[in-house]
């Protein structure tokens, strides 16, 4: 194993480091973990695409110029794969084009060396943050979907109603169905989304706050 790689299975996000320049990638990486944070560096940006299949947990600290693809064709690959993984650029030269570029294409933060260790640090915490929050966003989304998944074509119909807000006796005029059917579905789409109340049911199938 390399001495600036941590075992790739860790429980903590990983910070991973995209720098062609050695010293710089093995100074960062070392840096980064007495701070805490696990870390996996790469030499290039073709090293970071053939090592994951998946997009990877954590953030990216992406060198900007590098030979070969460079970090914003790093940033586009990714895009294009459908990768939300956060980006944090470095550049070691003022480049203001560039940098409006990364951001404007979805960059988390672009900073310039050298930069100093508080900042660093700040960038990727927020990062980390930004990313933990997408990924339980989507977590929420894929249960949702998988509990949509459950109802049958009726309880889906009175749950559009529901969430419309439709009291169960119109939902059952307009349905032209009796009350009891509709109170019966209701109480099984509450079960199918492990919902006991109704404002509970409605963040649930909505994904909002409750």
């Amino acid at each position: 194993m390399s001495p600036e790689q941590e075992p790739f299975a860790t429980a903590n996000p990983v910070v991973h480091i995209v720098d062609d320049d050695d010293s710089h990638r093995i100074a960062t990486s070392r840096l980064l973990r007495a701070a805490g944070h696990a870390t996996r560096a790469y030499a290039s940006a073709g090293d970071f695409l053939v090592t994951h299949s998946s997009m990877p947990d954590g953030c990216l600290l992406l060198d900007l110029h590098m030979p070969g693809p460079n970090g914003l064709a790093l940033q586009e690959a990714l895009r294009q794969r459908g990768w939300t993984i956060p980006i944090i650029f470095l550049s070691g030269r003022g480049d203001i084009r560039s940098s409006v570029k990364a951001l404007k294409t979805g960059a988390h933060d672009f900073l310039t060396k050298p930069v100093d260790a508080q900042t660093l640090f700040e960038a990727i915490a927020t990062a980390l943050t930004a990313n933990a929050l997408a990924q339980e966003k989507q977590n929420q989304e894929r249960d949702r979907q998988a509990r949509f998944a459950q109802l049958n074509a009726r309880e889906r119909e009175v749950l559009q109603l529901v969430l419309r807000g439709t009291l169960t006796r119109d939902i059952a005029s307009q349905l032209r169905v009796s009350d009891r059917t509709i109170k019966s579905c209701r109480a099984s789409i509450m079960e199918k989304f492990g919902a006991n109340s109704l404002a509970e049911l409605v963040a649930k199938a909505t994904n909002t706050p409750q």
